[in-house]
């Protein structure tokens, strides 16, 4: 069976509200960080514009099956390549080096009105409670 590494940093992660789309499919989980910005929307998720002068943003790699990359892609609004995507899903490397694989991102041109969050979606999030 074919599996895929992809980095999380929202709602995804393990224990945030949207883990359960994904959580059937994971093989795996690891802890990880890539460089770049967060951005919040409106409160509720966050956006991730990739940077590599930016600093570590905290997430977890997610090791899924075909059927855990579609579910991830139904939920972050990705429809292939050229399509008018929410996100678009790129390859990205861990800051160590050990871990590659997908995330999804925004452009910094969609980001630009967002405000920035730091580097942890947990953190942002406990501290708006």
């Amino acid at each position: 069976m074919k599996s895929f590494q992809v980095f999380v940093y929202g709602t995804l992660l393990q224990g945030e509200s949207n883990h359960h789309v994904v959580a059937p499919y994971v093989a795996h989980i690891e802890k990880g960080a890539v460089c770049g910005w967060l951005h919040s929307v409106h409160d509720l998720y966050p956006a991730l514009v990739l940077d590599p002068s930016a600093p570590p943003v905290e997430g977890e790699w997610l090791t899924v099956s075909e059927k855990g990359l579609r579910a991830m892609d139904r939920l972050e609004g990705y429809y292939g390549e050229g399509k008018h995507n929410d996100y678009e899903r790129v390859f990205v490397t861990d800051v160590n080096g050990k871990n590659a694989g997908f995330v999804y991102v925004y452009s910094s041109e969609r980001a630009k009105h967002l405000p920035r969050i730091g580097t942890s979606w947990r953190a942002y999030r406990l501290s708006r409670l």
